[in-house]
């Protein structure tokens, strides 16, 4: 199948082609269409399945029909990363069609964001946070809303936005197209989709918290004092490079960050508490080469596409075990190959029992030579001695997160002929 086939206008197909795509992803081939018809559509595509195009193209076809000063289509994302990202998406898709398109996300000025949708817009990406804001104000007019698309909704409700969701949905117009995409169909996204979807279709290209077959996972036991040690070793005797560490906390990421960096391991930190410009240029510097290695949490990371990403370490294994299935996806994308590997220390071994439960297969084990559980440091080695999460035992789900480690306000990965899928 190429993309002639699913319908979409030449101004794209002139797009795509100079963007050097010339097949969709599966999810693309499915939900294009569907899209294009104007049904409602709920999806489930992890991130890396191309599933941003699946609706920024078709939504750039009907938008291609006609202007107007009101916005037409409005894309909701849980984070700023993933709004910018989109954003990109849009331009380079729509750069042979006349439309305008906005970006709206906090923790940047409110000023520029009112003047661009004061000129008029045809698109708007935004986040549920900011969007808000501009809707109090009166700043933004949703009354000509055609098409409302809830990219990563799963991770919109785990991050408390569900109350502005829905505030914001009492604003748009009540006939419109809605398309919701998510990872899994859990029980709080299908009872979000019944309210929000007239008969939706349903598109399904990933079957529920399965990793790709293409990452390879392996687990090291290791003294949880040792392991940003161990990181380090790994990095330096591999010759690793673009490696993306995932720690529980913002400040664990800060300290595990600053102790490779001492290891010689150019290194940043991305979280919540970070200003937008930090986080924008510790991604950009990740991505070109600059910084070697990225230490994230969760909802920092959520959505990051690399080129090619090869590694992906877990400093501390994630409370919830479907959290491990989304930070080994960052790698192993679309065809790509990628090695995820997990440090687990002893307090560890019930989460990552509940990992292997969920994914219902045992993840190979090996011991790493000198950093054997319960073995002396080696000379010069740096220890770390992290302290558990606090009120929480291993194994225990934790409290439903806060959106403090996000701020309102994160594209896909390259195949096997080294493009990247849309």
């Amino acid at each position: 199948m190429s993309f002639q086939t699913l319908g979409l206008g030449a101004e794209l197909l002139r797009a795509l082609s100079e963007a050097g795509y010339a097949e969709p992803t599966p999810i693309q081939a499915q939900a294009i269409p569907l899209v294009l018809e104007g049904r409602d559509l709920l999806a489930a595509a992890q991130t890396g399945t191309g599933k941003t195009a699946a609706f920024v193209l078709p939504i750039l076809h009907r938008l291609a029909s006609g202007h107007g000063h009101s916005p037409r289509a409005l894309i909701l994302v849980p984070t700023r990363e993933l709004a910018a990202q989109v954003a990109e998406s849009v331009d380079t898709y729509g750069r042979h069609l006349r439309l305008r398109s906005a970006v709206i996300f906090g923790g940047v000025g409110i000023n520029p964001q009112i003047e661009r949708l004061r000129r008029g817009v045809d698109l708007i990406v935004a986040t549920p946070g900011r969007l808000l804001d501009h809707a109090k104000q009166r700043t933004v007019d949703l009354s000509g809303i055609e098409t409302l698309v809830l990219d990563e909704a799963d991770r919109m409700l785990d991050m408390g936005f569900i109350h502005d969701i829905r505030r914001l949905i009492g604003i748009l117009p009540r006939q419109r197209q809605t398309l919701l995409f998510s990872a899994t169909f859990s029980d709080p996204i299908r009872a979000l989709a019944h309210n929000l979807l007239k008969q939706p279709a349903t598109v399904e290209v990933t079957p529920r918290n399965t990793t790709a077959v293409q990452i390879a996972q392996r687990v090291h036991p290791v003294d949880k004092a040792r392991k940003s040690a161990l990181i380090a070793h790994l990095v330096h005797a591999g010759d690793w490079h673009q490696v993306l560490v995932f720690t529980r906390t913002k400040h664990g990421a800060n300290r595990l960050a600053d102790q490779l960096a001492r290891a010689g391991i150019q290194t940043a930190a991305i979280h919540g508490n970070k200003s937008q410009n930090a986080r924008t240029k510790a991604l950009a510097d990740f991505k070109s080469g600059q910084v070697r290695l990225l230490v994230a949490t969760d909802i920092a990371a959520r959505g990051i596409d690399i080129d090619r990403l090869p590694y992906v370490i877990n400093h501390e294994l994630p409370n919830v075990p479907e959290d491990y299935v989304h930070r080994i996806g960052r790698t192993g994308r679309a065809g790509s190959c990628g090695e995820a590997i997990s440090l687990v220390s002893l307090d560890e071994r019930p989460l990552l029992r509940d990992i292997q439960r969920l994914l219902r297969c045992d993840i190979p084990s090996s011991v790493i030579a000198g950093f054997e559980p319960g073995s002396a440091p080696l000379a010069g080695e740096q220890q770390t001695h992290p302290s558990p999460p606090r009120g929480r035992r291993p194994g225990q789900h934790p409290s439903p997160r806060s959106a403090s480690d996000s701020v309102p306000g994160q594209r896909p990965r390259r195949s096997g002929n080294g493009r990247r899928p849309i």
